[in-house]
């Protein structure tokens, strides 16, 4: 994504205009729920921002004004649209030997962003933390049921700590109006059965990197003996762009050996966290009978020692580059 054009000179305060955009994009993603809208979104809102800088008063912070730029541009992008979601929102776990299910367009998923989008490498440790707890895959899917000013109500004032009166400027209406919203948002997220979205990260534990590599070490070598020892009982996988989600150990270790067999003798690299996750570049081998293909981003969900969830999302061609994963392993 390219950068705003003179952004990094010019009249104060718009010279340093550029080191908000990190924590601008985590914003536009959690209201988006995909690191390419929220990346277009905060190119736009930079633009904006620098053609309308003759009518910055500077009566607020300029971060106060880029976030007010940000949010129109995203509840703009949201009008009219479905949520994104995840397939475990959008119906049962089906059997392992049944159909797939329909493959769902893009704009239905909710994708994953690398961490260090929208994390600042030398960040307070603390924010890091609290960062990549509200860019979770749960947390996100669980911020589509919210209408998009709630929100942007409910991110503003409970992920970002805003006062109520800063929020009610920023949105143009009352104190009132504001907390009304953040009530009815905090009641439908705790009406809201997202799976996964009690869960918490945490920095991975010497622990957590043994079980990650005795899993790829099993994964590449397709040894189900390994994997159930691995895997939590009550573990989920979830393929977008396809409907399909499982849940439960036996399900998902029967998928790998029938319908999902194509992944025997795959490679895997580990790539850059996501969400605050574990993430791993799949690559089966290829139908040329050299090398490998890109097959899938693994991002997994550790918890109590065992792998709890796998997302192994699919949109390679537009994933792998975006984490920086190569586009093909040759032989």
């Amino acid at each position: 994504m390219g950068r705003v054009e003179g952004s990094t000179v010019g009249v104060t305060p718009f010279g340093d205009i550029e080191r908000h955009r990190r924590e601008l994009t985590a914003y536009c993603y959690r209201m988006l729920g995909s690191p390419f809208e929220a990346e277009d979104a905060v190119q736009d809102t930079m633009l904006r921002a620098w053609r309308g800088r003759d009518r910055f008063e500077g009566r607020a912070s300029l971060r106060s004004w880029l976030y007010s730029i940000a949010t129109n541009v995203c509840l703009d992008a949201l009008a009219g649209r479905p949520r994104r979601a995840r397939p475990m929102d959008l119906g049962p776990a089906r059997s392992p030997h049944g159909p797939i299910g329909e493959i769902l367009p893009e704009v239905t998923w909710i994708e994953p962003v690398p961490d260090a989008l929208v994390i600042a490498e030398d960040a307070d440790p603390a924010l890091v933390a609290e960062t990549r707890e509200t860019v979770r895959l749960a947390f996100v899917a669980a911020l589509q049921h919210l209408p998009p000013r709630q929100r942007a109500v409910l991110i503003l004032c409970e992920v970002l700590h805003w006062k109520s009166a800063e929020v009610a400027q920023l949105l143009g209406t009352s104190v009132a109006s504001v907390n009304s919203a953040l009530q009815r948002a905090r009641a439908t997220l705790d009406a809201t059965d997202v799976p996964g979205l009690g869960a918490r990260s945490a920095p991975l534990a010497e622990a957590d990197r043994s079980l990650l590599a005795r899993y790829v070490e099993a994964f590449e070598h397709y040894d189900m003996d390994a994997l159930v020892t691995l895997i939590r009982e009550d573990a989920t996988q979830s393929m977008p762009p396809y409907e399909l989600w499982l849940h439960g150990r036996s399900d998902i270790l029967d998928w790998w050996v029938g319908p999902g067999a194509g992944c025997r003798n795959s490679r895997v690299l580990e790539t850059s966290t996501a969400n605050g996750l574990p993430a791993f570049g799949q690559y089966k081998p290829s139908e040329s009978g050299s090398g490998h293909d890109p097959w899938a981003l693994q991002v997994l969900r550790l918890r109590d020692g065992g792998i709890a969830e796998f997302t192994f999302f699919l949109a390679t061609a537009t994933l792998f580059p975006l984490f920086g994963l190569p586009a093909r392993l040759e032989a």
